[in-house]
């Protein structure tokens, strides 16, 4: 190999991770930056609030690996709250078994999610943010069990459990 063929080529690897960084970054950053939302805290603040692993979820559209979250085997009546900043999001009763490793659910509280597209990862799909403070919770799809046909696939490090009280 002589020295342009080794320029070329890692030119070529560039552009490649370039356009990669360009897919992922394509997401829903750029289109939540636009809205505000009642509750807004500096990195800082969220840090000091959140984990780890909640703040890359919630804070920069991070995923949890599947089968992770404790809130899989969660069963009891209660609410599904956001964890960045408590607002009720997903009743239990629309929580089911997706066989997917994340928390699923059919349904949203009323005014609780906002929607956006996300094109990150060369694909488009439809991400769901809590509405009062914009945390990433997870994505949205069409192959949901009736009467809705959706399914919530949410990241559980992204929510809180509240059991409900007799």
């Amino acid at each position: 190999m002589n020295r342009r063929d080794l320029l070329l080529s890692g030119a070529a690897i560039a552009a490649v991770a370039g356009a990669a960084a360009t897919l992922r970054m394509g997401g829903t950053q750029t289109a939540r930056a636009a809205e505000t939302f009642e509750v807004t805290k500096t990195d800082a603040e969220w840090h000091a609030i959140l984990s780890d692993e909640a703040f890359n979820v919630l804070r920069k559209e991070g995923t949890e690996y599947p089968g992770t979250s404790p809130l899989l085997n969660e069963h009891r009546k209660g609410i599904f709250a956001c964890a960045g900043c408590d607002l009720p999001v997903y009743p239990s009763e629309t929580k089911f078994d997706s066989g997917t490793g994340w928390p699923s659910f059919w349904q949203e509280i009323a005014n609780a999610v906002g929607k956006t597209e996300d094109r990150s990862l060369g694909m488009t799909r439809t991400e769901v943010h809590c509405r009062r403070c914009g945390g990433h919770l997870g994505h949205v799809f069409d192959d949901g069990p009736a009467p809705t046909g959706l399914r919530h696939c949410i990241n559980g490090v992204a929510l809180s459990f509240k059991p409900a009280t007799a």
